[in-house]
């Protein structure tokens, strides 16, 4: 299963290097692709007929990391293309959302998009792990 993650803007300090250093690990497990777009306009186009899409919004379901692990090994038995969309500044645009099959959240707080994305790979990293069998903090 390919899992891409549809975001906005460049990864930048202070969170390019935790970003660099999860997809590293990342790699092991899983194919992973970053889609960076410059705006929250571009977003709905770039967007894919065939993914199984999931927005990151704070209003999203949410789940511990043994739930996340189920979810994510669940979809990888469905072996269907995974987009998770990070919106920026000021969310993912509603037709984005609307077009989701999914809404996860990472709590209710608003986090900057660059830290959701890191939150995402470690998430995505820990979730591996954990279904792999292998030992990770859950």
């Amino acid at each position: 299963m390919k899992t891409t993650l549809l975001v906005v803007g460049k990864v930048r300090s202070p969170y390019a290097e935790a970003d660099a250093h999860y997809r590293r690990l990342l790699r092991r497990y899983q194919p992973l692709d970053v889609i960076e777009v410059k705006a929250d306009r571009d977003l709905e186009r770039r967007l894919p007929g065939d993914a199984h899409v999931v927005a990151l919004e704070r209003e999203g379901r949410a789940c511990d990391s043994l739930a996340f692990a189920e979810w994510l090994r669940e979809r990888r038995l469905a072996a269907r293309a995974l987009y998770f969309v990070i919106g920026g500044p000021d969310g993912i645009p509603a037709a984005v959302s609307g077009a989701a099959a999914e809404r996860i959240s990472f709590g209710p707080q608003t986090m900057a998009h660059q830290l959701a994305r890191v939150v995402l790979l470690e998430q995505l990293f820990r979730a591996s792990k954990i279904i792999a069998g292998e030992t990770y903090h859950n």
